[in-house]
């Protein structure tokens, strides 16, 4: 959302809106038995202050995350309110947002899918129709520190990640951005799907470079992760206002 010519208004409306898209986005992964170790995040660009990021406070479980418990995190790593944050996630999601204008969402946790099979190093071959959805749009960070213990990390991750919407982290798990916070939440869960279907048919054959490519514009076309963030806040959320 072009921050030009917004009153007052939108971008208050705007900032709502994507705090609670990542609220509704840990409740998510909560239901889906993700982060039950408090091992992942989930961020938002701030409409009026593109170099500041929205994070939940630090800790607290995903399956309790309202609007009230994001943080405003500024380009230092410092919130503006003197909560803690995770600050791997700064670390990670930092140099992402600052790399990349077009993002606005960037969600990382560890899976039972995506985390083992970040560990063998292989290509995110289209063998699904989902998989084609990220047919010449993923990335990996091939790199041994799976710590990323300081925003040097981060960097190294954003410019492995390039323009791609998903990354394998090398033994360290799946990451995911987006245009919204729920195009992003929807990227990784489909995500996670492409991978376990990687992990239980190694030897599937892959789909042909040409029906891939159909596929990935047909769903990039028909908005198919905006639309399947709708689903994911019905089955595993419910009422979106208990965020706030």
């Amino acid at each position: 959302m072009s921050q030009r010519d917004l009153t007052t208004e939108e971008i208050d409306a705007e900032r709502l809106k994507r705090k609670r898209e990542v609220a509704l986005g840990y409740r998510i992964f909560a239901s889906l038995r993700w982060g039950d170790l408090g091992d992942g995040h989930i961020t938002a660009r701030d409409p009026e202050f593109p170099d500041h990021m929205w994070l939940l406070r630090y800790p607290l479980g995903f399956e309790r995350a309202t609007v009230d418990d994001l943080v405003l995190v500024g380009p230092d790593g410092t919130t503006a309110d003197g909560r803690e944050i995770n600050m791997t996630a700064y670390n990670i999601h930092h140099p992402i947002h600052e790399a990349r204008d077009d993002v606005i969402g960037v969600a990382h946790t560890h899976t039972p899918w995506g985390t083992p099979f970040s560990a063998t190093g292989r290509p995110v071959n289209a063998i699904t129709q989902e998989a084609c959805t990220f047919f010449e749009r993923w990335a990996f960070f091939d790199d041994p520190e799976v710590q990323i213990l300081n925003r040097n990390g981060g960097e190294r991750i954003a410019e492995a990640m390039g323009d791609a919407q998903v990354g394998i982290l090398r033994s360290h798990g799946l990451i995911s951005t987006g245009a919204s916070v729920g195009e992003t939440i929807a990227a990784f869960v489909t995500f996670e799907r492409v991978t376990e279907a990687l992990m239980k048919a190694p030897d599937a054959e892959p789909i042909s470079d040409h029906d891939a490519a159909i596929a990935r514009d047909d769903l990039v076309n028909y908005r198919s992760l905006e639309m399947a963030f709708g689903f994911l806040v019905e089955r595993h959320v419910g009422d979106p206002s208990v965020v706030g």
